[in-house]
């Protein structure tokens, strides 16, 4: 089934990987069916949601049936990308940093750290987590044409310069763990992820919105 991806609104494209890696739970465990209740109470989106969402992508189940697992997960493994390896960059080899290079993505087939960089000497050499760790004035010499992508956890004051480092390294897309909200071209796609706004937000909800 061909999809035009460019009619598919971004908050529908945000949830297909938290569809996804349910779908990866349930086939492990050797369900062949689901309904949208189901995937509702998993994944804590709306049925209504959900079906409007699977609807962009056409007949993908079928009313009293549910869903085909398999199906799904085969759907969505293309529609992702997930049969391709995509290479990742990671700049600032600090806590959250060397958090991400011991983990690695090492649940994902699909998405993997290839390389770090620092400016610290005492880390610039070593590897962690089997990814080495370069210099970042190293950065544009090792960064090729098959790496689009790139994680930021530096200190927040030196965020932009690395960030316009990382568009002329040829980076199209960053995922930003700084506080900084940073500027780039319109053809790089940013995501923010600040954790104390969102620990602040959880907080005011704890106590606002009880459950």
């Amino acid at each position: 089934m061909d999809v035009d991806q460019a009619k598919i609104p971004q908050a529908t494209a945000k949830r297909l990987p938290l569809y996804y890696r349910f779908l990866e739970s349930l086939q492990a465990s050797g369900k062949h069916r689901v309904s949208s209740s189901e995937l509702s109470d998993a994944v804590k989106v709306d049925s209504a949601t959900i079906r409007r969402d699977f609807s962009y992508f056409g007949a993908l189940g079928k009313k009293g049936y549910g869903y085909n697992v398999n199906y799904l997960l085969t759907f969505f493994r293309k529609t992702l990308d997930q049969d391709e390896i995509t290479k990742v960059i990671l700049v600032g080899v600090g806590n959250l940093g060397t958090a991400f290079l011991n983990y690695n993505f090492t649940k994902s087939n699909s998405t993997r750290i290839e390389m770090a960089f620092d400016v610290d000497k005492d880390k610039v050499g070593e590897e962690i987590g089997s990814v080495p760790i370069y210099h970042l004035d190293q950065l544009p010499d090792k960064v090729g044409d098959d790496v689009e992508v790139a994680i930021l956890t530096v200190p927040a004051h030196a965020a932009q310069v690395i960030a316009d480092q990382l568009v002329a390294s040829g980076i199209k897309g960053i995922l930003n763990f700084t506080p900084a909200r940073l500027s780039v071209p319109e053809n790089v796609r940013i995501h923010h992820i600040d954790l104390s706004v969102e620990l602040q937000s959880l907080i005011y909800f704890l106590r606002h919105y009880p459950i």
